[in-house]
């Protein structure tokens, strides 16, 4: 395998995926590969060398991996996101079965049981309920557009960041990850910007008129659209708006917003109501009873891909073996979602969230529910899981968690173990920081079930479901 001085490696077998990326070894260094695929062999392009690593590019295609597939998006390979949509589906659920066993494995030190295979995605294309897109005054020229020597005009985009750039949007004609009306009314408004000469925002300037475009939807086919403005002009906005419910009558709730900041958040913004109602419903079956209902405001959060939540709030209620008389404790309760979907299950469920706003959505969706036997409260985790929280809640029968990507403060684990709970069931969009969670557990407890899913397909991203046991 000859190494040229211009940091090309010649026909490398690429053996698998890490952190997102394809990867190869290359004489004991471990590279990580754009643009590759398992199975690949290709000649590589360097473009960052370390000590114990290094990043490359595919230079050649020599020999295709038998797993490739051709893109289905014309974005691909400028657009940051489904970055693995060239990896066939089904070996894309292998490898992820293999990443989770991995790091539960190997950093974690952890037995587990047999893993069976990664639940796919329902559906693989058009699962997201919520899309994010940014007005650019200065977009992202893509190399064709470059090359083709033509003068540029149209500098406006509406789409996505670039991979790494705050300042650069690529514009967006198509995606593939949320259902219609989406895709028609992303387009729709960027038509009437360049008809009616409206500005874009300039990130790097702090001026312009249109800064984002939040758009939901719900299996139930309800569709909410929030638009932030840098200032106000309200004979603009009100032109705009008109002209979007013309267009889309069937959009349930339209909504802005003013963001003078020099950042996007909404979360400290007001959020003003233009037409139909100021939230969504969202229904999730729960076996035996009606389905529950879900209120989702401009600032909720609610899973993105609703029919494998489907799944994978079946297969928590299945793995908490609920009989009817079990107090349970569901940490980062966030809205209340998998709270509620254990409430009827069950004698009583305490949910601990460190998000107020949170806490202020799951208590109204249990009441939209008609559910009594909850209690939610709102705090620090580390600091709210004390004997006196204890005290008012009862010892728990089943803790379910469901921390976010960093995993659980290690004094909350400590936490856990002092309240030794009979089972846990351990939700995680991180197997890394799962792992780690896990291993403070082993001396107390065994894994007895381990199930992935794909929430979020072609991408790196997965859920892992943990079982586990007192000793």
């Amino acid at each position: 395998m000859a190494k040229r001085e211009e940091l090309l490696l010649d026909h490398v077998e690429v053996t698998g995926w890490a952190q997102g990326k394809a990867i190869a070894k290359v004489d004991g260094l471990v590279v990580f590969i754009s643009g590759a695929v398992p199975g690949d062999v290709a000649d590589l392009r360097i473009t960052r060398k370390k000590k114990n690593f290094a990043e490359a590019t595919v230079a050649r295609l020599v020999q295709p991996s038998p797993h490739r597939t051709e893109p289905f998006c014309k974005h691909f390979g400028t657009c940051g996101g489904c970055t693995w949509q060239h990896f066939e589906y089904p070996a894309q659920l292998a490898f992820k079965r293999q990443e989770v066993i991995d790091n539960l494995e190997r950093l974690g030190g952890l037995d587990l049981p047999n893993v069976p295979p990664t639940l796919a995605s329902p559906r693989d294309r058009f699962y997201r309920n919520k899309l994010e897109y940014t007005f650019s005054a200065q977009r992202w020229f893509t190399p064709e557009e470059l090359a083709s020597g033509e003068r540029i005009t149209d500098r406006k985009a509406l789409g996505y960041h670039l991979p790494g750039r705050f300042d650069k949007i690529l514009d967006i004609s198509e995606c593939w990850l949320q259902p219609a009306p989406s895709d028609a009314i992303r387009n729709f408004i960027r038509q009437y910007s360049a008809l009616h000469g409206l500005s874009h925002y300039d990130i790097r300037r702090h001026e312009g008129w249109l800064r984002t475009l939040t758009i939901r939807t719900t299996s139930t086919g309800e569709v909410m659209v929030l638009i932030a403005l840098g200032h106000e002009n309200a004979g603009a906005r009100e032109a705009l708006m008109n002209a979007l419910v013309e267009a889309f009558p069937a959009i349930t709730s339209l909504l802005w917003c003013i963001n003078p900041k020099k950042n996007d958040t909404i979360w400290d913004l007001d959020i003003h109501l233009f037409h139909g109602r100021d939230h969504l419903i969202e229904q999730l079956p729960d076996e035996g009873f009606a389905p529950l209902q879900f209120r989702i405001g401009p600032k909720s959060f609610f899973q993105t891909n609703p029919e494998q939540t489907r799944v994978m709030y079946a297969l928590v209620r299945e793995l908490a073996g609920l009989r009817g008389h079990e107090r349970v404790y569901d940490l980062y309760c966030g809205a209340g979602s998998i709270t509620l979907s254990l409430a009827r299950h069950c004698a009583q469920v305490t949910g601990a969230e460190i998000v107020p706003e949170a806490v202020v959505d799951a208590k109204a969706n249990a009441a939209l529910n008609g559910i009594a036997n909850v209690a939610f409260e709102a705090g620090d985790l580390k600091d709210l899981l004390n004997a006196d929280f204890i005290a008012r809640h009862g010892t728990p029968d089943v803790l379910v968690t469901d921390p976010p990507r960093a995993g659980m403060h290690e004094a909350v684990v400590m936490r856990i173990r002092e309240m030794a709970p009979p089972a846990i069931v351990y939700v995680s969009c991180n197997p890394a920081t799962q792992a780690r969670d896990l291993a403070l557990l082993k001396d107390l407890y065994r894994i007895t079930h381990v199930q992935p899913l794909d929430m979020f397909p072609h991408t790196a991203h997965l859920e892992t479901v943990v079982r586990l046991e007192r000793l």
